[in-house]
């Protein structure tokens, strides 16, 4: 089988289209978690971690639904005619998408896949202002200074 490329990434760090909509990264899925994956109690502790690390993994493993996403997600890969690229955005990139695209990676090479990983977005200062009314990848935001 062919390696298989998994992406993550922030939509409000996103160039937009013309039509003012956020372009993501080009994939064969892009998985969508802005409003999926969030418990916002759980998250309180990790804040200033991002995905890469275990205990960001273990709050998004934690979170209702993403255990039958990750699974999902890790099937999807492993049909015969696969996927090569996955992506996962999320708001900014350096939780929940980091975080389940980091677990995803585990999963597969568990399976005897290999595996690449790009985190786009997961080195860039946490957003700490959701913007208000619809998405875009040009609305201003507040950052950690």
């Amino acid at each position: 089988m062919h390696p298989i490329r998994l992406i993550s990434f922030g939509y409000l760090h996103l160039p937009t289209g013309p039509d003012g909509s956020p372009v993501p990264p080009a994939a064969d899925r892009i998985e969508d978690v802005r409003d999926r994956l969030r418990d916002p109690a759980a998250a309180r502790d990790i804040l200033d971690l991002d995905g890469l690390n275990p205990r960001v993994q273990d709050v998004v493993l934690a979170t209702p639904g993403a255990r039958d996403l990750l699974a999902n997600l890790a099937d999807y890969a492993d049909l015969p005619a696969g996927p090569s690229r996955i992506a996962i955005g999320c708001a900014g990139g350096r939780h929940r998408a980091s975080g389940l695209t980091e677990l995803l990676a585990r999963e597969l090479r568990a399976r005897g896949r290999e595996v690449v990983v790009e985190h786009l977005h997961v080195h860039l200062p946490r957003v700490l202002k959701a913007p208000v009314g619809p998405r875009t990848a040009n609305t201003e935001q507040e950052t950690a200074r």
